[in-house]
């Protein structure tokens, strides 16, 4: 079996006997593989049946089907015969990457005699590690329709002397030319189902960002978590009960749900209930009668009969008094009311928005607040995350403060230091979206240059730990904040060059590199010495 022929040139008796069955084997195998080619379209059933086929007949040890995807320039494993399912999973390549990988980016057929002592051989799905591969042989053909390869068939087999491995590689060429039609079908489908499957996310992802409400900011999973319940509630006229700390911006959530609503082009209408005294939000509320009191001298229309047909917002609803409640409640019920002083029943439609950042059941236990009411206000609960929840969004909302801050004090704002972005991200922000508006117009006022610096922002937010209350830093941390933050920025503006720097700040040579030194930062040129 070392070779075909004698010494004599002339093919021995034995070895015509071997190569008529090997022949004879090959045709049993080609005729196999063109029945099952023949009779099914499935194919899903066709590999695997190919590849059950080639290990029966040839006896190999372990064998694959695998597919190059054009989209991803992936190489996969798509059918196996002798491998685990992880073992498949693990099975990937790209092209030029190991045999595999190089057969496909070639072309070209390779046959290894003995795969231990093949550095290309990379053993990706850990198959051989279980096994003694002194004798086993590799075998790798190309699939390809015209020009064009689309896959590769590899076995492993037992020992095999090179004219036998020349045989196995012409064998599975024609193996591989037989079901190259069936590899490029599975190929294309392959291909598709991973397009359809990008696009769906990009899909998802626009309707995401679609049924974003326009005035709130942030692309947080919790966001969007609450953008689509906004929008399930939006064409709704349920009432709704926002949730949150004070400053995460109910208001505009409220503003977003009448807006994304079939009332958009109906009044919305603000109450805040803890504004107004409580001898007048009865009468802010339902209106009164002229002469239902001593300043009553005309009528007027209270606040639910001029959001009629559209949506009233009643924000910190928890202030509203006791006294109120029992007629406000008689509004969700009825949609109906009489004004201060008046016995004429009016009736309104109109959508209710309520907002607190209060413990509306501990309330209930207090006395405070009517747990009837509480149960019709509680149709829709949306819990409007504060802002330490949803820490990805703060760039984006500075971003967009520093944008509108920006115009209107007139200033020409580009871009943050990553040092101030990272104490923005340190930060818990008690005060929530509010205190961080309010952090960036202070830092757009202060700034000087087309950059917003670490020391622009509140002295509160530089040493604040994780977990704990915010305290003042000390002046000198201050200090020292803002002299590393400044050094920094004149460093990078003459290009490292530490006496420019000095120069541009009015200091000698020897103080600037001090405290390049003092501050771990990088310059050229230092002296440390007298001058």
């Amino acid at each position: 079996m070392d070779g075909t022929r004698n010494a004599n040139n002339q093919t021995s008796p034995q070895n015509a006997t071997y190569n008529a069955e090997r022949e004879l084997g090959e045709l049993r195998l080609l005729y196999d593989i063109g029945t099952i080619l023949a009779e099914s379209l499935d194919v899903k059933a066709v590999l695997p049946a190919v590849l059950d086929t080639i290990a029966r007949q040839l006896g190999i040890l372990r064998g694959t089907i695998t597919i190059l995807n054009r989209n991803s320039s992936d190489i996969a494993i798509e059918e196996a015969w002798g491998y685990d399912k992880r073992e498949v999973e693990r099975g990937h390549y790209r092209p030029g990457e190991g045999i595999t990988g190089r057969v496909i980016e070639t072309g070209t057929a390779i046959s290894v005699p003995r795969i231990s002592e093949e550095p290309l051989f990379l053993d990706r799905t850990g198959a051989r590690k279980r096994l003694d591969t002194k004798d086993i042989s590799f075998v790798c053909v190309p699939i390809k329709t015209e020009n064009e390869v689309i896959g590769a068939i590899g076995i492993d087999i037992t020992r095999k002397s090179p004219s036998e491995l020349a045989a196995l590689v012409r064998l599975f060429s024609i193996v591989a030319a037989s079901i190259s039609q069936a590899v490029r079908l599975r190929q294309v489908t392959q291909e598709e189902l991973d397009r359809l499957k990008e696009e769906n996310s990009r899909l998802q992802d626009e309707l995401q960002t679609r049924y974003r409400p326009e005035n709130v900011i942030g692309n947080s999973k919790i966001m969007r978590t609450l953008y689509r319940e906004i929008e399930q509630v939006c064409p709704t006229n349920a009432t709704v009960l926002l949730l949150g700390e004070s400053g995460v911006g109910k208001e505009k959530i409220a503003h977003a749900i009448h807006y994304g609503s079939p009332r958009a082009g109906k009044p919305f209408v603000k109450v805040n209930c803890a504004a107004i005294p409580e001898s007048l939000i009865e009468s802010e509320l339902f209106g009164h009668e002229k002469g239902a009191f001593t300043d009553a001298t005309t009528m007027r229309k209270g606040r639910f009969e001029m959001a009629n047909c559209g949506t009233i917002f009643l924000d910190e609803v928890a202030e509203m008094p006791i006294g109120v409640q029992s007629k406000f409640l008689r509004v969700l019920q009825e949609r109906e009311f009489e004004r201060v002083g008046g016995s004429e029943t009016i009736s309104v439609n109109v959508r209710v928005v309520a907002a607190t950042n209060r413990d509306l059941l501990e309330m209930i236990r207090q006395g405070r607040f009517r747990e009837d009411l509480y149960y019709r206000l509680n149709v829709f609960p949306l819990v409007v995350p504060p802002l330490r929840e949803r820490k990805t969004d703060i760039v984006l909302l500075a971003n967009h403060f520093i944008e509108r801050y920006s115009k209107e004090h007139q200033k020409t704002i580009r871009k943050m230091t990553t040092e101030a972005i990272n104490l923005m991200m340190a930060y818990d922000w008690p005060g929530n979206v509010r205190e961080l508006e309010n952090c960036m117009e202070r830092a757009v006022i202060l700034a000087t240059t087309d950059t917003i610096h670490a020391y622009h922002l509140p002295p509160s937010i530089y040493s604040v730990e994780k977990g704990e209350a915010p305290r003042t830093s000390s002046l000198k941390e201050m200090l020292d904040s803002y002299e590393r933050e400044i050094i920094r920025e004149e460093l990078e503006k003459c290009d490292g060059n530490v006496a420019k720097t000095a120069e541009r700040l009015g200091v000698t040579e020897r103080i600037m590199g001090l405290r390049v030194a003092k501050y771990g930062l990088k310059g050229k040129g230092e002296r440390h010495g007298d001058e």
